[in-house]
Formats: C-alpha cells, structure tokens, sequence
C-alpha cells in the first residue's frame, strides 16, 4: 500500500495566514522528502472550501520543486471546461514534470460551482463521459474536434510523455457508480468520510470494484482519510472541525446529506471515532493505517493540511508519518 498527501486546498481567514497555493508548493516538497508517493491537488471554484481552480497551473509548480513525486489532480472536473484545452495542459504538465502525471477525473457535486459557470448538473454525466473520451484520443494522438462536429479535427502538438496517456483516476461517491468504473478499467479514488458510515462499507466497495475490472485489467483503489502524526493532536482535532464545518458550509453535496441523517457525524471527534481520520503519534497512525491495507486499499490519500493547521504542524506530520510509514513497510 502506498502512502500520498492529498490537499483540497482550503482557506480560512487565520491572522498571519500563510498563502495556501505556497502551502501547498511546500507540501509537495515535504511529501517528496518524506517518500510519500504522490501529492494530489483538488479543483475547486468560488468558494473558500477550495481555492484552487486551476489544478494544471499549481502541479506545473509542484513538478518544478520535485523530482520524483507523482503528481495528481482529484479531481478535475470535466463538465467545468472544454475537453482539448485539458489534453494540452495536462499533457504539458505530464512532460514538464518527466512524465509523473496522475489525471483524476469527476463530474463535479458542488451545486453554487455549476450554479457559477451556468451547467446544468443533469448534463454532468453525458459531458464527463464525452469530455473522458476526447481527452484520451487527443492523448493518443488521435484527431479530435475541439469545436463540435462542424469543427475542424486537430493534433495535440505536445503529447504526454507517458503513453498512450497518464494512469487514469475516477472519483466515485455512489457506490452504484462503481462497476461502470471498472468496466472502462480506470481505478476509482474515494472518500469515505462524507459516504460511508464503516470500514466494512469500504472493503465491500473495493470488492465490488475488483469484481468489475475487465479482465486482465490492474486498477488501483485510494482512499481518503484526514492523517496527523505527531505531539500536538489536540490542533488536529480542532483544525478537523474547522474542515468539517467547511465542508458543510460550501454545500459539500454528499457530506451534507449523510450529517442529514447522521447529525452526530459533523462532529470532529465522531468522524474520527469512525476510522475515516488518525490523529496519534507516528507510530500509532501507520499502525491504524493497516487496517486499510488489509481492506485492499492500494494508496491512502492522506489529507494532512486540512482546517488551517499550522503549516509547522503539516511539515512534521508529513514527514514523521513518511518515515515511519516507510520503515513498517
């Protein structure tokens, strides 16, 4: 199993805030440094639960800082842009960064960001799957038309380096989601604290996942969980609420619907009690971390700078849980 930061790039208007897009530049050097896997960067618009709406632009930036970190989007949300000028920019960053791109897809969930750029969310579907299929044939190398069927067909003139194109990532937040997944042989990333109640749910979706996979087929499964190693757990926890009421805040779709049921689960302290966040020493969050692996998880998103926790804090978090992570491994 492997271990990565994964960073929705939240905000908070803190005194003496550091800027978040540097935090963030930071912590892609922090992950490298502590032999994490990969940094993943969420897509986010108008909102502070989010202020990264540009994921191409801020991993161009991390690629830059490291040298062997994979680096991610999760997600970028297809239905928000026109599917070529995604091929040429993330086939940008895929050759600036010598080919460590790892694409994250989604068909977006938060209602004021479709409200924003004026798409009608009953249209997600048909356009992620439109937009999913020209991405790759421009990866490919294939003609694709940027402007509809009265468009002319054009090439990408830069290609990603890996080929036919960078491993392919699909966010799922309904379970029924999961086998069409599969089917296209893509690996899914999922987030379990704002859909699922236990670890048993989880471990039945990652079965289903492998159930479905063509065969022959290697998908990988992530899953999210908010991480904090080290002698301060008592910031984690209030930073965790802070997130949390966030989330809540920015109409965070799934989230809110499972508190609507489950009110207790907008507390810090009962999310946590679930499993979906460690906070302990070093020691004790790789050991919990073992639960996931027995569960089939291949990679754990580790969402370390959450709630405006101190950027100090995130640092030696990262890399005290990268060492011991990799030393138990």
């Amino acid at each position: 199993m492997k271990l990565s930061a994964f960073t929705v790039v939240d905000a908070y208007d803190t005194p003496g805030a550091a800027d978040r897009l540097a935090d963030v530049v930071r912590l892609a050097e922090e992950a490298e440094r502590g032999g994490l896997s990969a940094l993943w960067v969420a897509e986010h618009h108008f909102h502070g639960g989010g202020i990264c709406p540009s994921p191409p632009v801020l991993l161009a930036a991390c690629a830059a800082r490291t040298r062997r970190l994979r680096l991610g989007s999760l997600v970028s949300v297809l239905p928000f842009h026109r599917p070529i000028d995604l091929a040429e920019e993330y086939a940008m960053v895929d050759r600036l960064s010598g080919g460590r791109l790892n694409l994250g897809v989604g068909s977006g969930y938060i209602p004021m960001e479709f409200e924003g750029f004026g798409v009608d969310p009953a249209t997600k579907r048909e356009a992620f799957d439109r937009g999913l299929e020209t991405i790759l044939a421009a990866f490919a190398g294939d003609p694709v038309r940027p402007g509809g069927a009265l468009g002319a067909p054009v090439r990408l003139n830069v290609r990603p380096v890996q080929a036919p194109h960078p491993p392919i990532w699909i966010a799922v937040q309904r379970r029924e989601a999961i086998p069409f997944v599969a089917r296209r042989g893509a690996s899914i990333a999922l987030v379990p604290y704002a859909t699922l109640d236990t670890p048993e749910e989880l471990g039945a979706e990652v079965r289903e996942y492998r159930e479905s996979l063509p065969e022959g087929a290697r998908g990988e499964v992530a899953a999210a969980l908010h991480l904090y190693a080290g002698p301060h757990p008592e910031r984690a926890r209030a930073a965790f609420q802070r997130y949390l009421d966030s989330r809540l805040a920015s109409q965070s779709a799934f989230y809110q619907e499972k508190v609507k049921h489950a009110p207790h689960l907008a507390r810090a302290e009962e999310v946590e009690r679930s499993g979906w966040a460690i906070f302990g020493s070093a020691s004790e969050v790789v050991h919990r971390l073992d639960a996931f692996r027995r569960l089939g998880v291949d990679e754990v998103l580790g969402i370390f700078d959450f709630g405006g926790l101190a950027p100090d804090d995130v640092s030696e978090s990262v890399c005290g849980l990268g060492g011991a992570f990799a030393s138990r491994s």
